[in-house]
């Protein structure tokens, strides 16, 4: 009890001296104490949320295991209650007979992307990596229902993508922003429809179309930024380069299919690969965490042989006054599917710290804003 108490006097020092973040592994609090870790270290792994009954429930589809190889990769699923402070393990995320064909049987992917829509999540595509580092994007869209711990098969992506970004719009579209699909990237913007189960494609990502990259939308804004492109070289094999850039789209509120794509000033110039990315409607920003300045394969090894270290920047943007903010945490992670946000609390789940290490944790992350 002492340690708790110490613990929370700790907190409220900080909060009283008006830090705009802290650590991401600081004890964040709920009812029943800190945050409880995820049952196994996990990476790149799809997450999302939901409110059930009033209650939150926190999830992670399938990733990486702690020891980074092609046999770590995994479909295991769990769900956080956070009222009750607990993890539960959920049934895995399936893969369709044709998927199987196609990745010779393999199960676990990498790369998947999440989100909700009311109290079910929906989990798009990833890929999976065979033992000779075979890279496969499957089709496979599910949609998952936690009071009944069961997945829908759903209509399939039109192009299989992943390392895409999928973002929300008025509780009933939901749309895949560019991504890797088996040998290169697209610049698509695939258009689901949650009512219909249909798919369209809308207005085209303006940018070169890139993989890892992250976004947020707040009503009817999108914000997408960063990523890996593809770089063609005269006498060589192409490379991957990343690209610093962001791009502001507005969704046609009389037709959702098209979008004003805009240039946003980058608010470093340092492209960032794999950051954690959400809007944060009640405050007009979407707001970027962590992520790596060095593009690197599955394993935390950058594509030029160099192991990547994670980024400590949060970069918020202000739709309405249009300008960013660039802040800083004393804790460092990368390779992230999402950003979740709870009470004004910004959560990432599991993820890689320093030196490739690979989480279990909660990582918190309060919101302020300055005075």
């Amino acid at each position: 009890m002492l340690n708790k108490w110490l613990n929370i006097k700790v907190l409220k020092s900080l909060l009283s001296a008006k830090l705009i973040l802290i650590s991401p592994f600081i004890s964040a609090f709920n009812d029943n104490g800190s945050f409880t870790a995820i049952p196994d270290k996990v990476t790149n792994n799809a997450v999302t949320q939901v409110l059930i009954n009033n209650e939150h429930y926190l999830f992670s589809f399938s990733g990486l295991g702690a020891a980074k190889t092609y046999q770590d990769v995994h479909n295991k699923a769990y769900a956080y209650n956070v009222k009750k402070n607990e993890w539960q393990k959920i049934s895995p995320v399936p893969l369709t007979t044709s998927s199987l064909k196609s990745t010779n049987n393999l199960v676990g992917r990498l790369a998947s992307v999440a989100t909700a829509i009311g109290e079910t999540a929906y989990i798009f595509g990833g890929y999976t990596v065979a033992n000779d580092h075979t890279e496969v994007s499957v089709s496979d869209v599910y949609s998952y229902s936690f009071i009944k711990d069961s997945y829908q098969l759903l209509a399939p992506m039109p192009v299989p993508v992943d390392d895409s970004v999928a973002l929300t719009y008025q509780q009933k579209y939901i749309y895949l922003i560019s991504g890797w699909h088996n040998s290169g990237n697209v610049n698509l913007v695939q258009l689901y429809n949650s009512q219909t189960n249909q798919w369209q494609q809308a207005t085209p990502y303006p940018g070169k179309p890139v993989f890892g990259h992250a976004g947020g939308i707040v009503e009817n804004k999108m914000l997408i930024c960063d990523g890996v492109a593809i770089k063609v070289h005269e006498n060589a094999k192409r490379s991957y380069q990343d690209e610093a850039a962001c791009y502001l789209g507005i969704i046609n509120k009389d037709s959702p299919s098209k979008i004003d794509w805009r240039v946003i000033k980058h608010p470093t110039n340092n492209a960032r690969y794999r950051m954690a990315a959400r809007g944060v409607k009640n405050k007009q920003k979407i707001v970027f965490v962590g992520g790596s300045d060095n593009p690197y394969n599955y394993n935390g090894i950058g594509y030029n042989g160099k192991p990547s270290q994670p980024s400590n920047e949060i970069w918020l943007y202000d739709l309405s006054q249009q300008k960013w903010q660039i802040k800083k945490s004393k804790t460092a992670t990368m390779d992230h599917r999402g950003l979740l946000l709870l009470n004004d609390q910004l959560l990432t789940l599991g993820g890689m710290a320093a030196n490739q290490e690979v989480l279990n944790s909660i990582n918190y992350y309060p919101l302020m804003t300055e005075k």
